[in-house]
């Protein structure tokens, strides 16, 4: 059986800067992030001390792409997976997409999906044009005999699409240049400034306690201005801190994650995690005036997801004797490689403060100091779907 290299590409940079209970059903932006979330607390259990980024979303993408190609079981364990009801989810997939990409979000989020085949490999029509309908989804055809050359032309389209923050992903050896058939690439690039922007001159060298109980000094930016924050509690009763960062627009904030004792490893609060729990946040939280200190930092992952996927129930796709695309193709293939590449990072830059925090700062009261000075998770969600579009473990920055 031929097999399909599946090779899901994510950046995210901002330049700029056990479940709860829902009280509404969730979206399918919520229901494809909860997957990709799945798939980020697989990962960082084997990672608890090293930074880790990935996107949910991403994840959630690439297997809506390879979706209408696919038949039976094989259909089944990924409609299971993301919670996508059976009579096809094409519609508020398509839906879900124009939102995130709306004129509202220009600039700040760029999402391309492609499919780069073998010459001669035959793809279904309907599959290629609900692809193209529903995501917008560019195809072109290379020739994977020369596998340097294929390799290259497929991050050179990387590269344009994020803007050269990743400026490669597939090396030449990831492609067979007797068996690939389709590589299908999904890329997200994020640009967020901060709605209160941090000023250069406050960011100071501080201390950071790593998560190999380490010290580092690091650049810890700072600013007196209202947050959306509050205090949430673990199914087993840890408390933790969660504080919202909007991006410019409104539509975007960064969320971060962190406990209250200083002695609870991070790695006891993320497992709660979910598009539940983030939305039960928004009753728990208020706006305070505080002094914020949060380090600028930078993370980059390269994440194999056939592991996570795997253990998450979707392993006929990855079966050269089980996995049923006769929908894609009539020629029998299976996905070899499944893999993410996301990048983020975070610093002072943005837009100028609003009057509104200006007069903030020049208030006379003493509020009190947020320190993010230990282990952190961060999420970056599209407020309005609830799709999780980025999230990290920071242990080092």
């Amino acid at each position: 059986m031929k097999h399909l290299s599946l090779l899901c590409m994510y950046a995210l940079v901002t330049l700029y800067g056990n479940k709860g209970v829902l009280s509404r059903a969730p979206s399918y932006g919520e229901r494809g992030s909860d997957l990709g979330i799945q798939v980020f607390q697989q990962v960082v259990r084997s990672k608890p001390l090293e930074n880790v980024v990935l996107s949910p979303h991403g994840v959630a993408s690439i297997l809506g792409m390879l979706l209408p190609g696919a038949h039976g079981e094989t259909r089944k364990q990924v409609l299971n997976a993301l919670r996508y009801k059976r009579s096809g989810p094409y519609k508020m997939l398509k839906k879900l997409h124009k939102t995130l990409i709306a004129k509202s979000n220009k600039d700040i989020v760029l999402i391309s999906n492609g499919m780069f085949t073998q010459e001669g490999f035959p793809m279904k029509e309907a599959f290629v044009d609900t692809n193209k309908v529903n995501f917008q989804c560019e195809s072109r055809t290379l020739n994977f005999n020369n596998s340097r050359g294929a390799a290259d032309e497929i991050n050179e389209w990387i590269k344009n699409k994020t803007k050269g923050h990743i400026p490669s992903l597939i090396k030449a050896d990831m492609l067979d240049s007797g068996l690939t058939r389709l590589v299908a690439v999904n890329s997200i690039y994020f640009k967020g400034s901060w709605k209160s922007r941090f000023q250069a001159e406050n960011t100071k060298m501080r201390p950071f306690n790593s998560g190999n109980g380490k010290i580092y000094k690091v650049p810890m930016m700072s600013q007196l201005s209202v947050f959306n924050m509050g205090i949430a509690t673990t199914p087993q009763g840890l408390k933790y801190k969660v504080i919202e960062l909007p991006y410019h627009g409104n539509t975007i904030s960064m969320l971060i994650v962190l406990p209250i004792e200083e002695d609870t490893p991070l790695s006891r609060v993320i497992p709660h995690i979910s598009t539940a729990t983030v939305q039960n946040w928004a009753k728990l939280m208020h706006m305070r005036k505080v002094r914020l200190l949060i380090p600028k930092f930078t993370a980059d992952e390269e994440v194999d997801l056939k592991a996570p996927l795997t253990a998450l129930g979707i392993t006929n796709m990855f079966s050269q004797g089980k996995a049923d695309f006769r929908h894609l193709s009539a020629e029998p293939v299976y996905v070899s490689k499944a893999l993410q590449k996301a990048k983020v990072v975070v610093n002072e830059d943005g837009t100028k403060a609003a009057a509104a925090t200006t007069a903030i700062l020049l208030a006379r009261s003493s509020p009190p100091w947020v320190t993010v000075d230990r282990p952190f998770l961060f999420l970056i969600r599209h407020n309005p779907t609830g799709t999780v579009l980025f999230m990290g473990q920071i242990n080092q920055p």
